[in-house]
């Protein structure tokens, strides 16, 4: 005898392979104050997005959200579908894209996150969630940025030597007129040695890109002093938006067969061939008025903006029906035309050669 299910939720199948992780920085994250996992999750969505919404949220944070990612881990729907399904779940309110700001070794990069809830939530709250991770990724920037103190560094007493023998005592002298003062020893002279400047505890990216030059390029090799008279002008080639490798290019490129002062080599290679700065196309932030680091993304376009801007998670054009072509006026009927002329024409043109 058939038995009917009346479970509307399709189960999604286990998979059999890990789930398809993102790189670090992208993936899903959960958003908070989520409801426990129920069976009638999902149930007043339609059959396609309700399968791929039970699928996403067994996904562990971190797990790769990207439409192609979750197309091959979900055999019944191809990319054209899932793409589709996550917009009409972003509109149900279950999952928002944005864009955050990272700063990495002098570097700027922009990742995509994407944040999901299993409970739907209204464009009120997820305006006022994503305030405040924009506000909680701004204090984490500016903890990372800021000078950290250097370690203190206890005093170490004396350690006496194995096998020594404790000072003897002075012998007492007898108290009187008579006695007089021992004169001082005379100390020995000894010439003060130069102590090796040690290395910054959180050294620079410029720094760093210094001190790997001379295994890259025996040529080159620089001293830990030589590296941290020259590391501020490495620094302005970092804030004119070049990386490691391209400084280290610059650097060993067409080198002379033989290099009798690095130092002096590197520092003028820094100073004649320090790129030009480029401009920046975005309007400068007046003073006061912090970074925005976590910016809204379009579920359909991928357009950032502020959460007010992307109601449902969808930009102006994305979230407006396109709408037709404008009416037109009637055309004219056709004028009539002779029929046997026109056949009589066509005869006439076939027994042409």
């Amino acid at each position: 005898m058939a038995t009917e299910n009346f479970n509307p939720a399709l189960r999604t199948p286990a998979s059999s392979r890990p789930y398809p992780k993102a790189n670090r920085g992208y993936g899903k994250r959960s958003a908070p104050d989520q409801r426990p996992v129920h069976a009638d999750d999902f149930t007043l969505l339609p059959e396609r997005e309700r399968y791929i919404a039970g699928y996403v949220d067994h996904l562990p944070d971190g797990a790769a959200m990207d439409i192609k990612s979750l197309a091959r881990s979900i055999p019944l729907y191809g990319q054209m579908a899932v793409g589709s399904a996550l917009r009409a779940l972003g509109v149900a309110g279950h999952l928002r894209h944005a864009q955050c700001r990272i700063e990495e070794r002098g570097q700027v990069r922009w990742v995509t996150r994407t944040f999901w809830s299993r409970t739907a939530r209204d464009n009120e709250w997820w305006g006022a969630f994503l305030d405040a991770e924009n506000n909680r990724a701004t204090q984490e920037a500016a903890a990372s940025t800021a000078p950290q103190p250097p370690p203190r560094v206890p005093a170490e007493a004396p350690v006496p030597q194995a096998g020594a023998q404790p000072p003897a005592p002075a012998p007492a002298t007898p108290a009187g007129p008579a006695a007089q003062p021992a004169s001082p020893a005379p100390v020995p002279v000894v010439p003060q040695q130069r102590t090796p400047e040690p290395a910054p505890a959180h050294p620079s990216p410029a720094y760093l890109a210094l001190a790997q030059l001379g295994r890259l390029e025996p040529r080159l090799a620089l001293s830990a002093a030589d590296c941290t008279v020259l590391a501020p002008l490495a620094a302005q080639w970092f804030t004119r938006g070049v990386d490691t490798d391209y400084l280290t290019r610059a650097l060993t490129s067409g080198l002379p067969a033989q290099v009798d002062s690095p130092i002096g080599f590197v520092r003028r290679r820094l100073n004649d061939k320090i790129p030009p700065g480029l401009p920046t196309t975005r309007t400068p932030a007046t003073p006061g008025t912090p970074l925005r680091r976590l910016m809204v993304e379009c579920t359909e376009c991928g357009t950032p903006g502020h959460p007010e801007a992307l109601p449902d998670g969808l930009c102006r054009p994305c979230r407006t029906p396109a709408l037709g072509p404008a009416p037109t006026a009637p055309a004219d009927p056709p004028v009539e035309r002779d029929i046997h002329a026109l056949v009589s024409t066509l005869r006439d043109l076939m027994k042409t050669p």
